[in-house]
């Protein structure tokens, strides 16, 4: 079965302060093999890139409402009259606020519901098949 892969460059703002903020280049990915997550690649002043991976559903509830605890909280909100939507990551190796343009991830995102729509998720796993195969060995 073949796989289908969402992908979008975009630009987003790493939040230093309230008034400060740097451009960070990023790439949002989808995998209809991976159905329930989202893949985020910031490329920051390093060797290698950082990735981080968290559920699709928060990011598409985060567009609309606050949503998340613990590592990963999403919330949309108005900087500078811009639509935005903040990401906040924690990890043992540091705190990140990411802003991303609303629009932009709102339209990835409706690429990816498109590819694999709510609740079709189990689906795609097809776990019923790799059991079938399991079992006939």
């Amino acid at each position: 079965m073949r796989h289908t892969v969402v992908e979008r460059e975009l630009e987003l703002r790493l939040v230093l302060s309230p008034e400060r903020s740097i451009a960070v280049p990023a790439k949002l990915g989808f995998r209809s093999d991976d159905p329930y997550a989202v893949h985020i690649t910031f490329h920051i002043n390093s060797d290698r890139p950082v990735h981080w991976t968290f559920a699709r559903e928060l990011l598409v509830e985060g567009v609309f409402r606050p949503c998340g605890h613990g590592d990963v909280r999403v919330w949309p909100t108005k900087v500078s009259g811009r639509s935005v939507v903040l990401m906040a990551l924690s990890s043992p190796d540091g705190d990140a606020l990411l802003e991303a343009p609303a629009a932009a991830v709102s339209a990835w995102l409706e690429r990816t519901l498109r590819v694999v729509p709510p609740g079709a998720e189990f689906d795609m796993l097809r776990i019923d098949d790799g059991l079938a195969e399991l079992l006939a060995q």
